[in-house]
């Protein structure tokens, strides 16, 4: 089991833009992230970091409800929402230039860097 599974069934109610980061807030939990992830639509159509609508699209998700969230530590995290639409991230070496990707703070206040 994914230590992010607990999202499932969590609202995101608040996106937060942070100097280099984003944090995600849902209802009960925390979500870090020091690498900005792609967001897709329920059509597949993918939007990254610094192109138009990017930040748009992240706030568009504020209200809703994640139905899936996967951590594999060193491939990928990923989120999807009821709308369909997609949150990913790659956590490959090769795809980072930081050392840590990011941190999530559950529910229950445990915690795992990433």
């Amino acid at each position: 089991m994914s230590e992010l599974s607990t999202l499932q069934g969590e609202e995101l109610a608040a996106v937060e833009f942070v100097e280099r980061f984003v944090q995600l807030r849902f209802s009960d939990s925390l979500l870090r992230l020091y690498v900005w992830p792609d967001v897709a639509d329920a059509d597949g159509i993918s939007i990254a970091f610094g192109e138009p609508g990017y930040r748009d699209a992240l706030c568009s998700l504020i209200g809703e409800t994640a139905t899936t969230a996967a951590l594999d530590p060193g491939r990928s995290l990923t989120i999807e929402f009821e709308n369909g639409t997609l949150l990913a991230m790659s956590l490959r070496d090769e795809d980072l230039d930081t050392p840590e990707a990011g941190s999530f703070t559950a529910a229950d206040g445990s915690s795992i860097d990433f």
